[in-house]
């Protein structure tokens, strides 16, 4: 080669750290033997070319190279480096590979290889094969073997028997125990992670002959609470029958899998709201509620990306789970964290999602639709939590939800939530202009300020209830219509007797009061749509929204309020004291567990009833001439803070002051609570709530109803008279200030006189 610096004795290579190198040049030098460069260099071939990739190897591993003189050029290192990367290059066959064997497969023509062929294996061979570790796979085989019996050893524990000569010696007729199993769902001790492995143990069950067992399949487990197939078919089916209705949002055509593949926690959070009346296990709900509250904090605190997290946010804090005080009630946080996570991910800004993800995603018209709806239910939850906790809102009514007449397309809601986003607005308005002012500690508007936004909202009042009541929508969009009225109206308690108009404010509270309750309490069955077929009817009362359950204790309260004061004598006491009966009635229907919050404040107000200083006359009609009425300001609130529901802590504060000062109090009316049903009342079979209204204790015969050492009230002809068969626990209150929760008065109220657990449940009459 021309210019090429050869050795000429020494058949060597001059070579150069710095030189251009070519490899194959130094391995043709390297494997002359006997022979000079050239020769040896074409000579290679066979054998010599595995001495040849050694070579290679060792030369690049010590970074040496020849010279660009070599005998084999560049050009022809080419040509070897295109006959390499040609497909007919000899290769293993995928078994040979994976026991690392000789192979002789032949690939043009194919034909298998000899080994393949006596061992009738399917010869073929994969450019994207990998071996498989033995030793791995008989790990993982060994563990699977030993979780199945794990589970077949707990299947005869629970008292399934299987006939089977070839038992395990260890497992002993001693183990077997009578199953306590609910045909639905059971508890259990094992690992999540085991999930789906009793569908495995089922089927080895079910090929045993002879035997008598009933294996349900489990489908889903949460710590110890297990479904099986029918449990979850049941529950899924209760959801969308009696729940769904109140906030209808969710696609009932998808299957609980599906959900489930969305997210655990809407799957279980619908599983939580249906178990709220499930018959065919009551305790099922109390089970739930604790390793259902881990996995919702645990998800939170993860840092939830999904908006299928925000749904199952919106379903718990519309029924939220039972809790035993309402400061240990996560509800109104929970909301605030709904919040900040829809708009976290951007479903404010359905168009604009990339600008609030890592990478780019494309929404088709179904997926923009499903999160503008999500955001506008977020919004009408998040003001019902506030409206009913009486706190500000924390919604956010924005270009998404701006209402667009004659538009269709992704942005466009049912009719049901655009009424009730329109109801929920209207609230917010109310709410943001009434007790939302700068300059007032407390932040009420003004006396002066205040009626004049009373009658600008009065008349956009009548407009909504008018554009909403013309749709023809269901029953639940009246509730929150009416329901958005007395909210309105309960800022008359704020009111003081010299502010201009203040009967005519009242008068108008007492109709939003009745009108409310006559609506929730007169269509308190109504039918479903989601089985128009069937004609499926739901209790309302029972299947209630926690925000309306709180809009009943709020008119109640507004009932006792009124018909306690100056204002009974202009209003008709007959109609209001049957009202106040069935509301009473309604209350505790809508408790979901014995002693939980709602059954505590219908007793409350029962005492408060009973305990009520009456000046009036039974059957005496409204006066119209409202000149005779005595006016006062005891209908004025000390709490002031908690917007329209200022109404329901005052009245707490107001009892545990007038019960403290005649002692120490008592509530036993748990196992037969007094009874409010009035139907039948008359002056000789009136009831417990009605004994005080015709006979009050004076102040000078307090010390009457003081008599025993122990603190409790001892019940005489009229008051406080406990019925049969009381508990006889004395309950005392806390008489130092700093122990009280200024925060929420209902906690301590509550807390010292009924802390009882909710697994208690009160024998029922006669059981």
């Amino acid at each position: 080669m021309d210019g090429s610096p050869l050795l000429a004795a020494g058949g060597g290579a001059s070579l150069s750290p710095t030189s251009p190198v070519s490899v194959r040049s130094i391995i043709g030098i390297n494997g002359m033997s006997g022979m000079n460069g050239m020769n040896g260099m074409n000579g290679m071939n066979g054998a010599n070319g595995a001495k040849r990739k050694r070579s290679i190897s060792h030369a690049v591993g010590t970074g040496f190279d020849s010279s660009p003189g070599s005998v084999l050029n560049d050009d022809d290192a080419n040509d070897q480096s295109e006959k390499k990367r040609q497909p007919g290059v000899k290769r293993a066959c995928n078994e040979c590979r994976q026991q690392k064997l000789r192979c002789d497969v032949i690939q043009d023509p194919f034909q298998s290889c000899s080994r393949c062929d006596r061992l009738k294996l399917s010869c073929k061979i994969e450019s994207n094969f990998k071996r498989i570790g033995k030793r791995s796979k008989h790990a993982e085989m060994e563990k699977e073997i030993e979780r199945l019996r794990r589970n077949v050893q707990q299947a005869r524990a629970q008292g399934y028997v299987v006939n089977d000569d070839n038992e395990d010696d260890s497992m002993t007729h001693s183990q077997l125990q009578s199953p306590i199993i609910n045909n639905n769902i059971y508890s259990h001790t094992r690992n999540p992670s085991l999930m789906g492995s009793d569908e495995a143990v089922s089927s080895l069950l079910h090929l045993k002959r002879g035997g008598s067992y009933s294996l349900p399949r489990i489908v889903r487990e949460l710590e110890e609470v297990r479904l099986t197939d029918e449990g979850e078919a049941q529950l899924f089916q209760d959801f969308w029958l009696f729940y769904h209705p109140f906030l209808p949002f969710l696609n009932r055509n998808l299957s609980p899998e599906q959900y489930y593949q969305q997210h655990p926690l809407l799957y279980w959070s619908i599983v939580a709201v249906a178990a709220r009346r499930y018959t065919l296990d009551p305790t099922l709900l109390t089970a739930i509620s604790s390793p259902l509250n881990t996995l919702l904090w645990k998800t939170i605190g993860d840092v939830p990306g999904s908006h299928f997290v925000v749904k199952a946010m919106c379903l718990l804090c519309t029924w939220p789970l039972p809790t035993s005080t309402t400061t240990s009630d996560p509800t109104h946080i929970l909301c605030g964290v709904m919040m900040k996570t829809a708009t976290g991910i951007g479903l404010h800004r359905p168009n604009h999602i990339n600008d609030f993800t890592r990478v780019a995603v494309e929404l088709n018209k179904d997926q923009l639709h499903d999160r503008v709806v999500t955001w506008a239910v977020c919004n009408i939850v998040a003001q019902n939590v506030a409206t009913g906790y009486g706190q500000p809102a924390s919604s956010l009514y924005d270009w998404t939800l701006a209402t667009r007449s004659g538009e269709s397309g992704p942005f466009q809601l049912s009719p049901e939530l655009e009424a009730r986003l329109q109801i929920e607005r209207f609230c917010d308005k109310v709410s943001k202009e009434m007790y939302s002012n700068a300059s007032d500690s407390r932040g009420v508007a003004g006396d002066e300020h205040r009626s004049i936004l009373m009658r600008v909202f009065r008349r956009e009042y009548g407009e909504l209830y008018a554009d909403v009541t013309s749709r023809c929508l269901s029953p639940i969009v009246q509730f929150h219509l009416k329901a958005a009225g007395l909210h309105l109206r309960l800022a008359g308690f704020f009111d003081s007797s010299a502010t201009v108009g203040y009967l005519d404010d009242l008068m108008g509270l007492w109709r939003s009061t009745i009108t409310f309750l006559e609506e929730i309490l007169t269509n308190s069955t109504v039918s479903s749509p989601s089985s128009p077929q069937e004609h499926i009817s739901i209790d309302t009362l029972k299947h209630a929204t926690n925000y309306l359950q709180q809009m009943l204790v709020a008119a109640g309260f507004a009932l006792l309020k009124l018909m306690r004061s100056f204002f009974s004598q202009a209003i008709n006491y007959d109609q209001g004291r049957q009202l106040f009966h069935r509301t009473i009635s309604a209350i505790r229907s809508t408790s979901v567990v014995h002693n939980d919050l709602q059954w505590r404040l219908a007793e409350l107000m029962v005492q408060m009833w009973n305990g009520a200083r009456l000046e009036t006359q039974q059957g005496r009609s409204g006066m119209d001439d409202d000149s005779v009425l005595r006016m006062d300001d005891t209908l004025q609130l000390k709490v002031r803070c908690r917007h329209s529901m200022s109404l329901v802590f005052d009245s707490i504060w107001h009892w545990r002051e007038e019960y403290q000062a005649r002692g120490r109090g008592s509530l036993d009316a748990l196992k037969h609570p007094t009874n409010p049903d009035s139907a039948n009342e008359s002056t000789a079979s009136s009831t417990h709530m009605d004994s005080g209204l015709s006979n009050l204790p004076t102040a000078h015969s307090l010390p009457n109803l003081l008599g025993t050492s122990n603190g409790t009230l001892t019940p005489v002809t009229t008051g406080l008279a406990p019925p049969n068969g009381m508990i006889g626990a004395s309950l005392t209150y806390d008489t130092n200030p700093s122990n009280y929760d200024f925060f929420d008065p209902q906690h301590w109220m509550l807390d010292n006189l009924l802390d009882f657990n909710y697994s208690y449940v009160p024998p029922m009459e006669g059981a």
